[in-house]
Order: structure tokens, then sequence, then C-alpha cells
């Protein structure tokens, strides 16, 4: 093609109150661009009508291409599954609940022409969200940046544009616990913000719950952090000093002063203390552990059960049906 090709990227799980509308805005977003493009929406396994209406935009809209996975992935795969099958020079990530307003997107193109690789939309504010869970953000943004040595930038969810040349880098990561604000600050090249006010949710329920942001949360900091074994290893050693010390306490005490059969509340603190210490740190061994078992078993990120690629756009790529890493030339 002759001109510039923008792919942008919509994971889609059960919106079906929401994509027209979506749609209805990105398309004259899109139009006033001096670049081709094409909208690769993945359908992560919905329930619900959201692929017979992404069918249908594919028939009125030739830029359209429909990615269907063969059930609910996670948006972390689906991402991934939209990075994997977009052929454009440049990849924008967008969710399709009009949170992320597409009217941003001509400022993200703006700074990758500057010469940008990733340009991540940065929130000022975050309309529609309760204060528990603006706070939660904020503290676990904080807590990221202080413990991963990869800066993750704060208020900055997957909204974003990456040129080619990130793209390509991204796609080689295949680990199976995926954490993708991580994973596209890890790649590294020039990153820019842009900065912009997060909306309401346009219609329909959030797919994020408060357990399922505590697990996501708990996959980035185990994904881009070892300090938590460092914590074990430091609290453990100290843990043992001061049993140690106490130890030597009573054998002390117990020879200049001698000792009644008492000390059973003291005795049960330390065991309960100890065993409480013990399990806490096991715990966090074991959630590693078993990131560690998931790796070693190689399974595809995805498969996909329908690929509708855009009628104006022809693949540069050769793509399979799994989410197995594909080079350039099929293999």
């Amino acid at each position: 093609m002759s001109q510039t090709l923008l792919s942008v990227i919509v994971p889609a799980y059960n919106e079906e109150e929401a994509i027209e509308e979506f749609h209805r805005r990105l398309a004259p977003v899109l139009a006033a661009l001096d670049c081709d493009a094409e909208i690769v929406f993945v359908n992560d396994g919905s329930s619900d009508a959201t692929l017979d209406i992404l069918h249908r935009l594919s028939e009125e809209d030739s830029r359209v291409t429909v990615l269907n996975l063969s059930r609910n992935f996670g948006k972390e795969r689906a991402m991934s599954a939209g990075l994997d099958y977009a052929h454009g020079d440049a990849v924008a990530v967008i969710d399709a609940d009009l949170q992320d307003p597409p009217e941003v997107i001509p400022e993200l193109v703006a700074g990758w022409r500057e010469g940008y690789d990733v340009v991540y939309a940065q929130r000022t504010r975050r309309h529609g969200e309760s204060w528990f869970k603006r706070a939660t953000a904020g503290a676990f943004y904080r807590v990221i940046q202080q413990l991963s040595r990869v800066h993750i930038p704060h208020d900055t969810g997957d909204f974003r544009l990456l040129s080619r040349r990130a793209v390509d880098a991204l796609k080689q990561l295949r680990e199976q616990h995926r954490f993708m604000k991580g994973l596209f600050s890890w790649v590294g090249f020039p990153q820019k913000p842009v900065r912009y006010e997060r909306d309401p949710r346009h219609a329909g329920q959030t797919k994020w719950n408060y357990w399922k942001l505590w697990n996501f949360a708990l996959d980035g900091l185990t994904a881009f952090s070892n300090v938590p074994l460092k914590i074990a290893s430091y609290l453990g050693g100290l843990v043992a000093m001061l049993a140690l010390t106490y130890g030597g306490w009573v054998i002390i005490k117990t020879l200049l002063f001698g000792e009644p059969v008492q000390g059973y509340p003291s005795m049960m603190v330390a065991i309960l203390f100890l065993g409480g210490v013990q399990l806490i740190f096991i715990g966090v061994m074991g959630e590693y552990l078993g990131r560690m078992f998931d790796e070693t078993k190689n399974r595809p990120l995805y498969f996909v059960q329908e690929y509708r690629p855009a009628q104006t756009v022809r693949p540069r790529l050769q793509h399979g049906a799994t989410g197995k890493h594909r080079t350039s030339d099929g293999s």
C-alpha cells in the first residue's frame, strides 16, 4: 500500500451495548487521518451478540477485521492476539467501552510521527470511578514503581500507540502471565505520554471486579519484581535473629533466676507468629513457583476460531490458528 497503515486493536468481551457507538465515534476519527486504517476487533469469547454485531460492521465497513477467539482467554491475551494479526506501520490499542475516547488517537499518531515508538495515554482524571477504585489504583502504581526495575508510568492503562518496531518486539514475548502494561514498558524504545481525561463507561458493566483486579495486580508484581522473595528472605532472617536473641535471654534468665512452670501464653504467641510468617512466605514462593509451572507447559496463548480480514488490507504476515510465536516467513 502506498500510504501509511494504522491498525486499531479493540478487544471486546460482551460489549453489545457499546460496540456500535464505539465504531460510530471511531470511524470519523480514522477518516480524518492522512493514512489508511484497519480496525481489528478481537472478540474474546463473548456470550452476547457482540460477534454478530462485529460481523455486520465488517460488512458495512471495509476497514474492519474480525478476530474471533475460541473462548474467553482474558483481555491481556486478546490484546496479544490483536498485535499478532495487526498489519499496520503503527498499532493503537483501545477498549470498546468508550472510557478511552477515540478522539485522542490523532494525538497519539502525532507523537509517533515525531519519532516515538510508544505513545501512551496518561489519565489526568478518571470520571465515573469510585474513590476506592481510584485510591487502590494509585496505590498499586506507587507500589509497582517502587518494586519493579522497569519504569511503568502511573495512571496509564492499555490505551496507547506502538510503532511497528515496538510491536515486533512485543510479539517475541510469549510468557503465559501477561501484564501488558509492564511489557509495553519493558521493550523500551523512545516513549512519550499524551494526557487526557478518562470518561465514564458508555454502557454495560465492567468485567473487572475487585477480586480480578487483585489477581491482576498480583500478576504485575510477580512478573516484574522479585522483591517479594527478597522481603521473605530478609524478614525470615530478622525473625530468626529475634528468636535466637529471645532464646538466649530465656536461657540466661533461667540460669540466673530460675523459671517456674509457666509461659504458655508467650509460647503460643511465638508459635503462632513464626507459623504465620512461614505460611505467608510459603504462599509468596508458591505464587512464583506456580508461574514457573505455567511457563514450562508452553501452551499457546490463544486459539482462533475465525479470522475475517478487512477487505482493504492485504496481510503482510502469515498467521496460524494459535497464539504460538510466528516469524515473518510463517515458520
